[in-house]
């Protein structure tokens, strides 16, 4: 704690240099380094090559619609529709900080997919008879997935970094995202199939962190900048409506094509109807005249989609998802209301969307009752070619009972614990660095920092509009 306290002063003294990095000589030289990349790494799979006829006549495929790209692209449109509209939109709740939210949650993530697919590609689909990386529809939703996680850190730092930082950040995020992902789903061989430990658990305590040590004392002077008006919370309402209706899709996307698919979804869309009634009945009992609160009704109402998701794809059943959404929603609504005042004041963490409510605590949730569903597996209800298919027992894994594998689904949320604060706090110390270019604390949540917002009869409600 004081080797941190110390690096914070010394970098706050050092505000005052003229060394700064740009935005658009970032912008240019990544890109740059991307295509170049892309170039020497990067090929189409043997579904989406022109060969796709000659593999498809080698292995007696009969017809092109067995073509991956028709089992997965409609999964895909819904992931994507929910990393650009729905966290964009659902960040849009401050009300001078619309354009930072969806516009900077824009740049990050177009940035972040393809440095994803570099990252994964080296870890997942690397051809090593060539040392190409081969992609296809699947390595789009992964890429949007790895994003996922840092948009999700993002949303603990809102409006108070530069853009040059979001993209330090997603740099740094999308690596340690690569090299944990794979740590826990092939090594580990822990199942995540919504990510509730991959994507939640490690981004919301990475962003947490971040946001711990870029601890801004005199974030005060921003305050009346930091809430929210009437129609800012409506646009943010899009955003979660969005991300409700498409969970199902999130959680299913890349299970097992069949029962699999079929089951995560029918689970992430019970958890979610129920994490609905929930927070509304816990946000009215608590708010003063029985008022709802529109923050608890934009987060907490997702919070069962993020906690079912590792054990989506198990044999959970209806009624388990109904329970795991209805603890979410109480768990989630009282931590807007009293951990995150307390993570402010006590732990210094400035949380600006909550991700600790919305994320990294459903996230380990999820993660538990991932590992105790796995853990109480019986081949009386799943069959055991069920136990095969769903846990993945083949190859090294073949001897692997149901009781240890929930012991592995464990560790591999421990695993992404360790990740999201380890590599939270280290990216933390390089963002604190007096080069990044971010807004002074009495600027922070104010979309002029950094935007050109050319109506000033409209600033006070964070609108333009156009004659």
């Amino acid at each position: 704690m004081g080797c941190v306290q110390s690096f914070r002063e010394i970098c706050d003294r050092q505000k005052n240099t003229n060394v700064r990095l740009s935005l658009p000589a970032v912008c240019f030289v990544w890109q740059t380094a991307m295509i170049i990349l892309f170039g020497v790494f990067i090929r189409y799979n043997e579904e989406s090559d022109t060969h796709w006829v000659e593999h498809r006549k080698a292995n007696n495929i009969s017809s092109d619609i067995e073509n991956d790209f028709y089992f997965r692209y409609p999964s895909f449109q819904d992931v994507h529709v929910m990393i650009f509209v729905g966290f964009g939109f659902l960040m849009t709740f401050l009300k001078r900080y619309s354009f930072g939210a969806v516009g900077f949650n824009f740049l990050i993530a177009a940035f972040g997919l393809q440095w994803a697919l570099l990252m994964q590609g080296w870890f997942h689909s690397l051809d090593y008879t060539d040392g190409k990386i081969k992609i296809g529809v699947e390595n789009l939703i992964n890429a949007d997935f790895c994003v996922a996680g840092c948009l999700i850190a993002y949303g603990a730092v809102l409006g108070k970094v530069s853009p040059v930082q979001l993209m330090v950040m997603t740099l740094f995020g999308v690596t340690l995202f690569a090299v944990e992902e794979y740590i826990i789903l092939n090594l580990i061989h822990a199942r995540d199939a919504g990510g509730s430990m991959v994507i939640h658990t490690f981004g919301g305590y990475y962003g947490l962190s971040i946001s711990w040590m870029l601890y801004r004392p005199n974030l005060d002077q921003s305050s009346r900048l930091q809430g929210s008006c009437y129609h800012s919370d409506v646009f943010a309402m899009i955003g979660t409506l969005f991300l409700w209706m498409f969970w199902p899709s999130f959680n299913s996307a890349i299970t097992d094509h069949g029962d699999g698919q079929h089951r995560a979804a029918i689970n992430t869309y019970l958890a979610l109807a129920s994490t609905v009634l929930t927070t509304v009945a816990i946000s009215s009992l608590f708010q003063k005249h029985g008022k709802l609160d529109m923050v608890h009704i934009q987060n907490s109402t997702l919070a069962g989609g993020v906690a079912v998701g590792t054990a989506a794809e198990f044999m959970l059943m209806p009624y388990g998802s109904l329970i795991v959404g209805f603890c979410c929603g109480i768990i989630s609504t009282l931590g807007y209301i009293y951990l995150t005042p307390f993570m402010e004041k006590h732990l210094k963490i400035q949380d600006t969307c909550g991700i600790h409510n919305l994320h990294a605590m459903p996230g380990v949730i999820g993660g538990i009752v991932g590992a105790i569903t796995a853990a109480a597996a019986t081949e009386s209800v799943y069959g055991r070619e069920g136990l095969v298919n769903t846990f993945d027992f083949e190859g090294a894994f073949k001897d692997m009972v149901p009781t240890r594998q929930g012991g592995h689904q464990a560790a591999g949320l421990c695993v992404a614990i360790c990740f999201g604060i380890g590599g939270g706090i280290l990216v933390g110390c390089i963002l604190r660095l007096p080069i990044w270019g971010d807004a002074a604390d009495d600027n922070c949540f104010d979309d002029e920092s950094y935007w050109e917002v050319r109506d000033e009869a409209l600033q006070n409600t964070g609108f333009r509009m156009r004659l």
